[in-house]
């Protein structure tokens, strides 16, 4: 094994995992020029294309696909190494790598860490936000350990834990006086969409589709937290997850359940990812959190 070429193998990793050279050379502090030299140089060696370009980035080629899992493989297990010799040294340590929406972050990995942190756990957090579908896809690809999702996404393949069960809601700017229904001002009113390609964005769409809907002006928003900032400040109706209204002040918004299927939130990780004591802490108390994420949920529909 040639060990020189291990931090060229890290430059290709993150330009997989970002899509873009000049992102990863971002990441890891270096020029775009030194990084592309870096992936030239795995791909001379061994003579094969890793990437392939995609308008302005990057992307895997086929066999840059097939060996992502491998690379990644590689630095998970370089991980433990470190984690392993801080162990011996009587500094046990781990790192875990999420992804999670924005309010899922909020509404359950928030209150978590800042137990973990309390009681001055040898753990670090590095914590990405990401929609349900990106989520689960990073699990999978190995860009992150945990993921926080909707069970409808992606990643058959990993092991998955239900944490809570959850409604979504129609919510929008409370009116004075007898207001229509949330589901009457839908013709009438902005609507709020999350990105294409979110799990929100496909519900609304099949909602819309199946009611013969057509909105009189859309707003696209990048996440849960902005559409909801978008209706306290008096502006579009939009599809929300419970959780992302148990802790809003309610004074200004009008919330009423929508006729969708509520969806489990879990908890996905490879079947491969090493759990130790830490992390088996760390997945207890999001179990915790999960349920009572689940009553606050209730409540707010009850109510």
């Amino acid at each position: 094994m040639d060990a020189s070429l291990l931090p060229a193998l890290e430059d290709v990793l993150l330009v997989a995992r970002s899509g873009s050279v000049a992102e990863a050379a971002r990441r890891l502090h270096k020029t775009p020029s030194a990084i592309s030299q870096q992936v030239r140089r795995v791909e001379e060696h061994f003579g094969v294309a890793l990437f392939e370009r995609d308008g302005r980035g990057v992307r895997l080629s086929p066999a840059g696909e097939a060996a992502l899992g491998a690379i990644t493989r590689l630095f998970d297990e370089a991980e433990g190494v470190f984690e392993l010799l801080s162990s011996l040294a009587g500094e046990p340590s781990a790192t875990l790598r999420l992804a999670a929406s924005d309010y899922l972050g909020k509404g359950l990995l928030v209150p978590v860490i800042r137990q973990m942190l309390a009681q001055r756990a040898p753990v670090r957090f590095a914590i990405t936000t990401a929609n349900s579908l990106d989520a689960a896809r990073w699990v999978e690809r190995g860009e992150v350990d945990f993921g926080l999702a909707s069970a409808s996404s992606a990643g058959g393949d990993l092991v998955k834990q239900p944490l809570f069960v959850q409604p979504f809601l129609w919510v929008g700017p409370r009116q004075k006086g007898k207001a229509p229904p949330l589901r009457e001002r839908l013709r009438h009113e902005p609507l709020l969409r999350l990105a294409p390609g979110s799990l929100g964005r496909r519900m609304l769409d099949v909602y819309l589709d199946r009611e013969r809907i057509r909105p009189v002006s859309t707003i696209d928003v990048s996440s849960v937290s902005l559409l909801v900032s978008y209706v306290s400040g008096g502006l579009g109706i939009g599809l929300a997850p419970a959780l992302a209204l148990t802790e809003v002040a309610r004074s200004r918004l009008a919330v009423e359940v929508a006729e969708v299927e509520p969806l489990p939130v879990e908890l996905m990780m490879r079947e491969n990812f090493r759990r130790n004591p830490v992390i088996e802490r760390f997945i207890e108390r999001l179990a915790e959190e999960g349920r009572r994420a689940e009553q606050r949920t209730r409540a707010l529909v009850g109510g």
